[in-house]
C-alpha cells in the first residue's frame, strides 16, 4: 500500500492539536546473502551426493520392507527391554517408514542447498490470468525447472526416479495381505439339508413343542466342530455366520413371504442372527411387537414380516432359514440359507 492511499488523521479540534505520527517504513527484501554451495561447486557437488544419496538409501530400504515381508516369520517376536512386538511388522515399518523420511529429507536439502534461492517482490495482479499472464507463468515454470537442477542434476535425478519408483514396491507387496480372495465363502454357512438345530447355550437339539409363543432361542448348527486350538481361526467364523435365533411366533400374525409358506414350523421361525448393517450379533426381542433390534446402531427387524427393515440403517432384511421337521421330531434345516448372511460386501453388489 502506497503512501497517497493511508486514511488522512485529523486530530480532534476540541482537544488540540495532536501530531500524527508518519506510516512505518517498509524495510524491503534483505540483502541476498550467497551460501556456500552457491560459490564452491565442490560443496555444491557433495550436497548433491547427499541428496542422492538419501533417494538411493530411500529404494534400498523399500526393498527390504519387500525383503522382510517374505524373510521374516509372521509370528516371530522382536524383544528390546521391556519393549516388544511383532518382528516382521516393526521390520516392514521401520523400512517404509525411513524411506519416506529419506525421500522428504533429500528434497528439503534439495530445496535448501542447491535451488535458487533469491528472494523478489512483485506488485500484486489481479485474480484472473490473461494470455500474457499464462505465457509468463509457462516460462516461469521452465525457468524455475532450470534453477532447480534437476535437468543438470543427473545423480539428483536418477537417485530421486530410483527411491520413488522403489517406494511403490512395498505397496504392491502388502497387497498381498489383502487375500486369499474369499471366493464364494461369503455365500454359504455350514448348514445344509438335514442339520438339525441345537440351543446355543446347552448344545441340545430342539422340538417344536420345546418352544412357547414369544420365546426366542439362540442356536447353531448340530455340526459345528469343536474348539480347537489349532483351529480356532476357522471354528469361530463358522460359528459367525450360521448362528440364529429362532423364534415362536401365532401363525395368525404372520406375514409370510410369498415362497416361504412352508419355511416355518407351527408358527416356529428361524433367521440369522448377524446383522445386516455391520454384521452386530442380535437378539433383543420385542414379543409383543414381534421385532427383534439391534443393540449397536437400533436397527429394527419384524420377525413377523419375514424380518423386514422397520427402522435403522440396514438396508435389507434378516436372511431366513428354511426349518423343517425330521423323523425324531427335532428342528432341522431344509437347506442353507438362500442368500448371504451379514452385510452386504462388494462382490454381492
Amino acid at each position: 500500500m502506497s503512501d497517497e492511499k493511508l486514511p488522512v488523521v485529523k486530530a480532534d479540534e476540541g482537544h488540540g492539536a495532536v501530531e500524527v505520527a508518519e506510516p512505518i517504513a517498509d524495510p524491503g527484501i534483505e540483502p541476498h546473502e550467497y551460501r556456500i554451495t552457491d560459490i564452491d561447486p565442490k560443496a555444491a557437488d557433495r550436497v548433491e551426493r547427499q541428496v542422492s544419496a538419501m533417494f538411493t538409501l530411500a529404494g534400498v530400504l523399500a526393498l527390504g520392507s519387500c525383503v522382510a515381508y517374505f524373510a521374516i516369520p509372521r509370528d516371530s517376536v522382536f524383544e528390546f527391554g521391556p519393549l516388544s512386538g511383532n518382528a516382521n511388522n516393526m521390520a516392514i515399518g521401520l523400512c517404509i517408514g525411513l524411506a519416506l523420511f529419506l525421500i522428504g529429507a533429500g528434497a528439503i536439502q534439495w530445496a535448501k542447498k542447491l535451488m535458487v534461492d533469491e528472494e523478489i517482490s512483485e506488485d500484486r495482479h489481479p485474480a484472473h490470468s490473461s494470455p500474457e499472464q499464462i505465457q509468463d507463468i509457462t516460462e516461469a515454470f521452465k525457468q524455475g525447472a532450470a534453477e532447480s537442477g534437476f535437468g543438470r542434476r543427473t545423480l539428483i535425478r536418477r537417485g530421486l526416479f530410483t527411491g520413488l519408483g522403489l517406494l511403490g514396491l512395498p505397496a504392491v507387496v502388502l497387497l498381498r495381505d489383502l487375500g486369499p480372495l474369499p471366493g464364494r465363502t461369503l455365500y454359504h454357512t455350514i448348514w445344509a439339508k438335514g442339520i438339525r438345530v441345537v440351543n446355543d447355550v446347552t448344545a441340545r437339539p430342539i422340538k417344536p413343542a420345546d418352544m412357547i409363543v414369544g420365546q426366542l432361542v439362540n442356536a447353531i448348527p448340530a455340526n459345528l466342530p469343536p474348539l480347537q486350538e489349532e483351529s480356532a481361526v476357522e471354528y469361530q467364523n463358522a460359528r459367525a455366520k450360521a448362528a440364529v435365533i429362532v423364534v415362536r411366533i401365532r401363525p395368525t400374525e404372520i406375514r409370510t413371504k410369498p415362497g416361504r409358506e412352508n419355511w416355518g414350523i407351527d408358527g416356529i421361525l428361524c433367521y440369522s442372527k448377524i446383522c445386516t448393517h455391520v454384521g452386530c450379533p442380535i437378539s433383543l426381542y420385542e414379543q409383543t411387537t414381534h421385532h427383534v433390534l439391534c443393540p449397536c446402531h437400533q436397527s429394527t427387524f419384524d420377525l413377523a414380516d419375514s424380518a423386514k427393515v422397520v427402522f435403522g440403517p440396514a438396508a435389507r432384511p434378516l436372511p431366513q432359514l428354511p426349518l423343517a421337521v425330521d423323523s425324531e421330531g427335532y428342528l432341522v434345516a431344509q437347506s442353507d440359507f438362500t442368500e448371504p448372511v451379514g452385510p452386504s460386501f462388494f462382490e454381492r453388489g
